[in-house]
């Protein structure tokens, strides 16, 4: 509930707010941030990182109602596939050894202001298509 004097957030407000918060929550959990926003293939990788010497591929969900869905539930099949072929221009153009790759989504939960109440990730949440 927005208290007075308190503005509602935009999806891009929110969804900025999401990724930082993600990237933090992760740092905190032993994952290594490469980058972020990368672009290629004509899709977006939220944050590339390191963990547990594997090479993470995250896509982040913020959301402020689960009325309609779970966030995670927005990464879709094709959402998934334009994920992987971003991922796989990431380790064609930067990668120099092989090892393994993962997909995580992180779930972040926002009151309407842009308050974080809660993040959940989801560790191997798909599979590379």
């Amino acid at each position: 509930m927005l208290r007075r004097g308190q503005k509602r957030k935009t999806k891009q407000e929110l969804a900025r707010i999401g990724e930082e918060h993600a990237a933090r929550y992760l740092r905190s959990r032993g994952y290594r941030i490469v980058e972020r926003n990368y672009r290629g293939a004509g899709a977006e990788v939220d944050i590339v990182a390191e963990h547990q010497g594997a090479l993470v591929f995250v896509e982040v969900k913020a959301r402020s109602t689960t009325e309609f869905a779970e966030p995670h539930q927005s990464v879709t099949f094709w959402k998934q596939r334009q994920i992987a072929r971003a991922a796989a221009t990431y380790v064609a153009s930067r990668e120099r050894r092989e090892r393994m790759t993962r997909f995580d989504v992180v779930e972040v939960f926002l009151t309407a202001e842009g308050r974080v109440e809660k993040v959940n990730v989801i560790e191997g949440a798909f599979e590379g298509a």
